[in-house]
């Protein structure tokens, strides 16, 4: 069957923040103009300024505003739009978005709806893997029927275990026990926390490993078949299961790894049909390899892949969702130096306490292989109601020890004045013997705060 060729003139960016900036910069690159959906708080925000057209879809409230799918699409109606990109977060893995947007004759520039609903149930996910021949963490297996469940699996793979929403992601309705009592009590928080946050109780609980690295594979697929992986990346340095740092390619895998679960990506890609963009998450400890979840849109770190790959994702991400083929092989993707992400929330460095407010100076690093993805601008006001996330500093280097030494000096030049960041935080993380060794785990960042070391 011959596979519709879709030019785009203009596309509606269903987000806010540095990623609709991002998106729209791509976009202007081929193109095609914007239209920017914003709520009544971010009138003067910078995606709003940047885009062609924008359109007011409701008041402060997320769930009023940019998770208001009725809104969004009325806003793509008036505005004559062909395609909708939905960044990430928000409505990006609402499978019943991307069917809607389908449905009405627009293109969602991610994938099927169906791959959506499949990956977006951490339980069916897991469940899809084990069937694949994909490892997995040690675990249920499945949803846990309830806390006697729970405890009868915990017995069996032993303690610690991890509790964790079947719908979740981002370390909300996560819960660690490490005995019977602990357990009976962590599953009620757990249950209790999913349900407020995704509006499901299921939970399933998995073995707790020690001392894991956090690794990701990035996929590029098309609906002609190709399938293709850009490297990996490491985002172990995490606060509350949260990354804040990201690199690539990992200190901690080898080339043989490499390849291993790069193939591996492969064949779940190629497996169940996938199309556009995605991550597959594994977890990695004692020389293996753990799938915890794929992300079927674009990733917050994905400029990492874009620095060392010299590959644009979301530009492959809209060639895609216009039935192109993949304009990269796999023969042409190599991996050039190494590069290094900081997320730079609006949060104090000590507390953690969002810092919404004025941002009364702001002054961002530049030279060779320093970029910035970000919403700010001098005089610009950082709203309560999102995510503390402002921006996100992104270095490369032509080895490792470079690429930290260009961190360190772009961490001090950048100013955010006015609100509180946890600029200081990154600074000292990146400074440590540990880091500069690349010797942590996901629990590092967590005993450095406690601790003040890695």
């Amino acid at each position: 069957m011959a596979i519709e060729i879709k030019k785009f003139k203009k596309i509606l960016i269903a987000n806010r923040g540095e990623i609709a900036v991002r998106i729209h910069r791509a976009c202007q690159e081929l193109g095609i103009q914007t239209v920017a959906v914003h709520s009544t708080a971010d009138n003067d925000a910078l995606h709003v300024k940047m885009a062609n057209e924008s359109v007011c879809i409701g008041p402060a409230q997320a769930d009023k505003s940019y998770l208001n799918i009725p809104a969004i699409l009325s806003a793509a109606e008036v505005t004559d739009v062909e395609a909708i990109h939905p960044g990430y977060g928000f409505l990006s893995e609402n499978a019943k978005f991307a069917q809607i947007v389908e449905k009405l004759g627009f293109t969602f520039i991610g994938p099927k709806h169906n791959h959506i609903t499949l990956m977006g149930d951490k339980v069916e996910a897991i469940k899809c893997m084990i069937k694949t021949g994909v490892p997995t963490i040690p675990g249920s297996g499945g949803a846990i029927s309830d806390v006697e469940d729970a405890v009868k699996i915990a017995n069996k793979i032993g303690y610690p275990v991890l509790i964790k929403a079947a719908a979740g992601g981002g370390g909300r309705g996560m819960q660690v026990a490490h005995s019977d009592l602990a357990l009976r009590k962590a599953v009620l928080i757990a249950k209790a926390e999913a349900k407020a946050a995704f509006g499901d109780d299921r939970i399933y609980l998995e073995k707790f490993l020690e001392k894991p690295r956090h690794i990701e594979v990035q996929i590029l697929a098309d609906m002609h078949g190709n399938v293709i992986t850009l490297g990996e990346r490491d985002c172990s340095m995490q606060r509350r299961y949260q990354k804040i740092i990201e690199e690539s390619p990992s200190p901690a895998i080898n080339d043989k790894q490499r390849k291993y679960i790069s193939d591996l990506c492969v064949k779940i890609c190629k497996d169940i049909g996938y199309i556009g963009c995605g991550t597959v998450e594994f977890l990695y400890e004692n020389d293996e390899f753990y799938f915890i979840e794929m992300n079927t849109r674009l990733q917050v770190e994905h400029p990492v892949t874009e620095m060392v790959t010299g590959v644009d994702l979301v530009k492959e991400q809209i060639n895609v969702a216009m039935g192109h083929e993949l304009r990269i092989k796999k023969n042409d993707i190599e991996l050039r130096g190494h590069s290094i992400e900081c997320r730079i929330n609006a949060e104090n460095a000590e507390t953690f306490r969002p810092s919404p407010g004025k941002v009364t100076e702001y002054f961002v690093p530049g030279g060779p292989d320093v970029r910035v993805d970000s919403c700010l601008y001098n005089n610009c006001t950082i709203s309560p109601y999102y995510d503390a996330m402002v921006a996100k500093l992104i270095v490369h280097g032509s080895t490792r020890e470079e690429a930290i030494s260009r961190l360190q000096r772009a961490l001090n030049e950048f100013i955010v004045g006015g609100v509180d960041t946890i600029l200081p935080l990154h600074q000292r993380l990146v400074s440590t013997n540990a880091f500069a060794k690349g010797e942590y785990n996901i629990h590092s960042v967590g005993r450095f705060i406690e601790n003040k070391r890695l």
